[in-house]
C-alpha cells in the first residue's frame, strides 16, 4: 500500500464505526481504517526536493532527520498499514458473518402489516408519550415487521432517554424477543455480529444500520449465590465474562447499567415501559445504577466511563451511592479489556465533552489508568497545568460540537500537545526525532495492548512533531512542507492550539493565507548556534569540476594523497 495514500486519507474515512448505546452490547474494539484510493495521483512527498526552490539558500535546506516527517517514517507507513489491514481482516472474520450486503427493494407490505402503525393517540385517549413523527422511520419499520411475525419488539435505551429529554437521538436501537437467527430470517440484508453475544444489524439505504438485540438476562441473577446463598460481595469476583443468556423484557431492562438506559418504548401502545424507575431519575436528573451500585460497577468497571460520559453529555448529576461505587471500582479498571477502555475513552473525546469528562475522571483518580501521561502532567504542573490542559480540551470540544469531523489522530494529538510542549523533543534510539518519551510509550502501549491502529498512532506522532515547524521553532523549506499530505491536519491542530493559548496567531494567519511566516528569532538562533554561541553554517556541497586530465578535482586529490602515502 502506498504510504502517501495512507497519509492523505480523508478524516471521515478514519472515523470509528457506529457505537452501541446499550451497555456492553457489542464488541468495542477500535475499528481499523481503510483509506480510499484517490482518483488523482497523490501529492508529492514533503521530503522531495522542489525544482523551484532556491538551492543556494543553505539555511532553508530540508533537514529530514529533524522534521519528523522523514523518509524512514513514511516508508514504514505502508508496512504498518498492511499489518493493520491484516488485523482488521482477522477481526472481521471473528466478529461477523461473511454475508455480502446487497440492498434489495423492500417487499410490498402485507394487509396485516399495513394495519400496524405508530398511533398518535393511546387506547386510553391520551396522546402518545413520544410523538411518532420523532421516531426514525426505518427503526419503526423494523419494530412493526417484528410485531407482524408475532415477536415483542421495543425501541430501547439511549433513543428513548434522549427523546424524553427533548434531544435528537444519534441512533435507534431495538430489543426483541426474537433470537438473532429469527431476526435474520425475517429481514433481508441482515447481518449477525458480536463475540460476547450475537446482535443483528439490519441495513438500509445510505448505509444506515438499525441494531436489533435479543432480550437477555443478567447471568449473575440466574446463578445461585455462593456460600449457601449468602452474598456479601466481599472478596467475590463479580466481573462479567459472559452474558449470552436469553431472557424476558423485564430481565433485559434490569441487566442494563443505569436506570435512564433501561427504558423501553412500545410503539403500538404509544407508551414508555419503565421496569427500573428510569422516568423518576430523568425527572430528577440523576444517573443511578440499576441494582446495587457496588455490584454493578464490579461486574463491569467500564460503566465508570459510561456514567462519566452520560453526566458530561446530558448535564446530569451522578447519584451519591453510584459515585461512591465508581470511586471504589477505579482500581478494577485494569482488569477490563484495554480495547474497551480505549474505545470508551475515545467516545468521551468524540462526543464534544472531553473537558468536563476528563475533569470528572481526574476527580475519580481514573486518569492514572486511562491516560497516565495526562495524569502525571496535571500532578506535576498543578493549577497552571490544569488551566493549560483543559484549555486545549475545550478548544477541541468547540470544534466537535460545531459538527467538524476530526480524525482520531487529531483528537488524541490535541490532548497530548500540552505534554509534548512541556517536555520538548528528544532523539529516539533509531536516530529519528521523537516527541516526549512518555507520549511515545503511551502510543506504543495503545498499539500493542489496546488495538489502536498503528497508522493512527503514527499520524498522531507526526502531527505533534509538525507543530514545531508551524510555530516557527524550526525552519523548513516551505513549498515541500505545505505539499505534505498531513499539512492540512497539522494546520487544524495548530489552529486549535492558537485558540487554546492565544499564542502564534500571526504565524497561523500567515500559513492560512498561503504565506510562510518568519521563523522565531530565538528558535532560529538556538538551532543554528553551537555550544560557544557562534552561528553554525551548513557546509554546501560543491560541484566537482573536471581537471585538465578529465578527472574530478577530488579524484585527483585522492590519487595524490594515495601516492604520498
Amino acid at each position: 500500500m502506498n504510504s502517501q495514500l495512507e497519509l492523505s486519507a480523508h478524516p471521515e474515512e478514519d472515523s470509528a464505526s457506529k457505537p452501541v448505546a446499550a451497555d456492553a452490547q457489542a464488541p468495542t474494539e477500535t475499528p481499523t481504517i481503510q483509506a480510499a484510493t484517490p482518483a488523482e495521483p497523490p501529492p508529492a512527498p514533503a521530503y522531495a526536493d522542489a525544482e523551484d526552490e532556491d538551492d543556494e539558500d543553505d539555511d532553508d535546506e530540508v533537514d529530514l532527520a529533524d522534521s519528523g516527517l522523514d523518509d524512514a517514517v513514511l516508508g514504514a507507513e505502508a508496512a504498518l498499514a498492511a499489518a493493520e489491514a491484516e488485523d482488521a481482516a482477522e477481526a472481521r472474520g471473528a466478529d461477523a458473518e461473511d454475508v455480502p450486503i446487497v440492498l434489495e427493494p423492500e417487499p410490498e407490505p402485507t394487509p396485516d402489516e399495513r394495519a400496524l402503525h405508530a398511533p398518535h393517540v393511546r387506547p386510553t385517549g391520551e396522546p402518545a408519550e413520544i410523538d411518532p413523527d420523532e421516531l426514525d422511520p426505518d427503526a419503526l419499520k423494523v419494530v412493526l415487521r417484528l410485531h407482524q411475525h408475532g415477536h415483542q419488539a421495543y425501541m430501547v435505551g439511549g433513543c428513548v432517554r434522549d427523546l424524553l429529554l427533548g434531544r435528537k437521538p444519534k441512533d435507534f436501537d431495538i430489543a426483541t424477543s426474537a433470537t438473532p437467527n429469527e431476526v435474520r430470517g425475517i429481514f433481508r440484508n441482515c447481518r449477525l455480529i458480536g463475540r460476547r453475544f450475537r446482535l443483528a444489524h439490519v441495513y438500509f439505504k445510505g448505509g444506515k444500520i438499525i441494531e436489533v438485540s435479543t432480550f437477555r438476562a443478567n447471568p449473575t441473577e440466574l446463578e445461585p449465590a455462593p456460600n449457601g446463598g449468602e452474598d456479601e460481595g466481599d472478596g467475590e469476583d463479580l466481573l462479567i465474562t459472559h452474558d449470552n443468556v436469553f431472557g424476558t423484557a423485564q430481565q433485559d431492562a434490569r441487566r442494563r447499567d443505569f436506570t435512564i438506559n433501561g427504558l423501553f418504548y412500545d410503539v403500538a401502545e404509544g407508551r414508555v415501559i419503565d421496569y427500573v424507575r428510569g422516568r423518576r431519575d430523568l425527572d430528577e436528573r440523576f444517573i443511578r445504577t440499576i441494582g446495587d451500585p457496588e455490584v454493578r460497577m464490579r461486574e463491569d468497571p467500564v460503566r465508570i466511563l459510561r456514567a462519566v460520559r452520560f453526566a458530561a453529555k446530558l448535564g446530569l448529576d451522578i447519584e451519591s451511592r453510584t459515585y461512591a461505587a465508581m470511586e471504589g471500582a477505579v482500581e478494577d479498571l485494569p482488569r477490563c479489556a484495554p480495547a474497551r477502555l480505549l474505545e470508551e475513552t475515545f467516545r468521551l473525546i468524540r462526543g464534544g465533552v472531553s473537558a468536563p469528562a476528563l475533569k470528572l475522571l481526574d476527580a475519580l483518580d481514573a486518569l492514572k489508568i486511562l491516560l497516565p501521561p495526562v495524569n502525571a502532567y496535571l500532578k506535576q504542573h498543578g493549577k497552571e497545568g490544569e488551566k493549560t490542559f483543559y484549555a486545549f480540551a475545550e478548544s477541541l470540544d468547540q470544534r466537535v460540537s460545531a459538527g467538524e469531523a476530526l480524525d482520531d489522530a487529531i483528537l488524541l494529538a490535541m490532548l497530548l500537545i500540552p505534554i509534548s510542549r512541556s517536555t520538548g523533543p528528544e532523539e529516539s534510539q533509531e536516530g529519528r526525532p521523537s516527541v516526549s518519551q512518555v507520549v511515545e510509550d503511551l502510543l506504543a502501549g495503545f498499539v500493542q495492548s489496546a488495538r489502536l491502529p498503528r497508522r493512527i498512532a503514527e499520524r498522531c506522532r507526526m502531527l505533534l512533531l509538525a507543530q514545531r515547524t508551524l510555530s516557527g521553532e524550526r525552519r523548513r523549506r516551505s513549498a515541500a512542507f505545505k505539499r505534505h499530505p498531513l499539512f492540512s491536519e497539522a494546520l487544524t491542530v495548530f489552529e486549535m492550539t492558537v485558540e487554546a493559548t492565544g499564542e502564534n496567531r500571526e504565524q497561523l494567519e500567515a500559513w492560512k493565507a498561503g504565506e510562510v511566516p518568519q521563523p522565531r528569532a530565538a528558535a532560529a538562533d538556538g538551532e543554528e548556534s553551537d555550544a560557544g554561541g557562534q552561528r553554525k553554517r551548513r557546509r554546501r556541497r560543491r560541484r566537482r569540476r573536471p581537471s585538465a586530465n578529465g578527472s574530478s578535482g577530488e579524484s585527483a586529490g585522492s590519487s595524490s594523497e594515495s601516492g604520498d602515502a
